[in-house]
């Protein structure tokens, strides 16, 4: 299977994973968890838990955008194997980013969020310059 493949499985498992590292943050921050209101209490954290939370909702969008990008490879008939090298560092930079993102360092997390959506720019290009 395609490297790519792995990849947007993974992708797609890091909000998940994020979800949890926000748990954390909410019993460190209320000393339980609101599973009536968990929304609500997700609404309230602060300092690293809220930026935890921002970066799931950004690993939920930036799953999609990759997601239709290898979408988009896969129906122009792009070796899917020739994206591998593009494939795995979308994914170093998804995971970058999260740190970056929770640890508060803006400037870092807005450069590799910009690497990660070239990446998918350039699966769409590949993509387009299919002969």
């Amino acid at each position: 299977m395609p490297v790519i493949l792995y990849v947007l499985f993974i992708s797609a498992v890091i909000p998940v994973l994020l979800a949890g590292v926000g748990n954390l943050f909410r019993a460190r921050q209320f000393g339980r968890f609101d599973n009536e209101h968990p929304r609500l209490q997700q609404a309230r954290l602060e300092g690293a838990g809220a930026r935890a939370q921002a970066a799931q909702a950004n690993a939920w969008e930036a799953l999609t955008v990759f997601g239709v990008s290898c979408f988009i490879a896969y129906a122009a008939g792009v070796r899917l194997e020739s994206l591998t090298l593009v494939a795995l560092l979308f994914l170093a930079c998804r995971i970058l980013h999260a740190v970056f993102y929770i640890a508060n360092l803006s400037t870092l997390r807005s450069l590799i969020f910009a690497v990660a959506m070239g990446c998918c720019f350039y699966i769409v290009y590949q993509a387009a310059t299919m002969s």
